[in-house]
């Protein structure tokens, strides 16, 4: 985080001493322009008062009258935008699964903390936190009608951003994710998370999945003929997945683009592989799979597959979820989860992707158990396309700063 006196945060608990430790420590660190309030509605009424809106709050879970997790559903009818960090005595199980909950409710989070709490605690999580950009404009908190979303599939208002792939034995950029992003007219960026669900429920899916292909593809074949090599990652919708003619019409959009389907790899999310019947889905994975496209199961861990279940599904790699990487450096529980779908994987015989890495510990334990692939904040949030060769650069350069001992390919 900058070091600016003009970001505004809020500490919101019901102790006066508490309140007055994480002031003083806040205005040691240079962030003067700090607020406190005793109880929820007090700070409520701050979150809606205009020009004083908090950036980041300081919540403590255990209150009297509104406790912290209600709050945070408060915050959610009030249209909340900025980011929390939790502070509570329960103990580590209560906290992460607060965060769960914070998460679940699409609320920005920057970690917990145990009391008492510790400066160099809070400093680390604070230096986490960025000013709102593209990837968090308020406008997103909206959900888009369907009608709005035809259009602006029609109007070309749909772009796709990039988020690289690193090896975590060479620290070489293997691939990029690709993840739409709506740049609205009026409000800017809006996250997938706002309008992928219209589309599944209004039969747009095949449309968007077009338009992210066809953008997506262009721009691989501009990264080889610039002397990139990298792999493409798309996500299939669950439409696209029981669709049967979704494998000839990506092959199709390769044929068009002159890119080797070896190259380009469909992720599935784990929870959309229906094990109860897999005749469509079967199909389809199969056929891609014929095709020569490299196939990823997403957010692995989250679903209900078995070992013997995922054993007889051609897929090439597995993309860990967020949920089991970041804190497992420091979480035995999240550690035992993380270490159960790696173990999965490799017997499986698959490349592993981690995702979510966002601290050097979450990076220097993947590297120690040996996982394949890293990407996450700690690499770099999700770019433009005319970003990545610079990206790319500054990375290497960042590798050989920070991390002497990885030998770039």
């Amino acid at each position: 985080m900058t070091n600016n006196s003009t970001t505004k945060i809020l500490v919101l608990d019901d102790d006066p001493f508490t309140l007055k430790l994480l002031a003083r420590m806040l205005e040691n660190s240079g962030y003067t322009a700090v607020s406190t309030c005793d109880n929820g509605l007090a700070a409520l009424a701050l979150v809606d008062r205009p020009g004083a809106r908090p950036e980041l709050i300081l919540l403590d879970l255990n209150m009297p009258g509104m406790d912290g997790l209600e709050f945070v559903r408060h915050l959610v009818e009030h249209r909340y935008t900025g980011s929390l960090i939790l502070f509570s005595g329960e103990d580590e199980q209560m906290l992460l699964a607060a965060e769960k909950l914070v998460r679940a409710h699409k609320i920005s989070m920057l970690g917990h903390l145990s009391k008492p709490v510790k400066p160099e605690g809070l400093a680390a999580l604070i230096a986490k936190w960025v000013p709102p950009n593209q990837d968090y404009a308020p406008a997103t908190n909206l959900i888009r009608s369907a009608e709005d979303l035809r259009a602006a599939i029609a109007n070309g208002e749909l772009v796709n951003y990039y988020q690289p792939k690193v090896s975590l034995a060479t620290g070489r950029v293997v691939g990029v994710e690709t993840l739409v992003r709506w740049n609205h007219p009026r409000d800017g960026m809006v996250l997938p998370a706002k309008f992928i669900g219209v589309a599944e429920s209004h039969g747009l899916s095949k449309d968007l999945t077009r338009m992210v292909l066809t953008g997506a593809l262009a721009q691989l074949k501009v990264w080889q003929q610039a002397g990139l090599s990298l792999q493409l990652s798309v996500n299939v919708s669950r439409d696209s997945l029981a669709s049967l003619d979704f494998a000839d019409f990506v092959a199709g959009l390769v044929t068009e683009a002159g890119v080797p389907p070896q190259e380009v790899v469909l992720e599935v999310s784990e929870s959309w592989i229906p094990m109860n019947e897999l005749r469509a889905p079967l199909e389809t994975i199969t056929r891609l799979r014929l095709k020569r496209f490299r196939l990823s199961i997403d957010e692995f861990g989250t679903g209900y597959s078995s070992l013997a279940q995922l054993r007889d599904l051609p897929f090439d790699e597995v993309k860990i979820d967020r949920s089991f990487v970041h804190h497992a450096s420091t979480d035995k529980k999240v550690r035992a989860k993380y270490d159960a779908c790696l173990s999965m994987a490799k017997q499986l015989g698959m490349e592993v992707v981690a995702v979510g890495v966002e601290e050097i510990g979450d990076w220097d334990m993947l590297r120690s158990t040996g996982c394949d692939l890293a990407q996450g904040y700690f690499i770099a949030r999700p770019m433009p396309a005319a970003d990545l060769p610079g990206w790319i650069q500054s990375w290497k350069v960042r590798m050989r700063n920070e991390f002497p001992a990885i030998q770039l390919a």
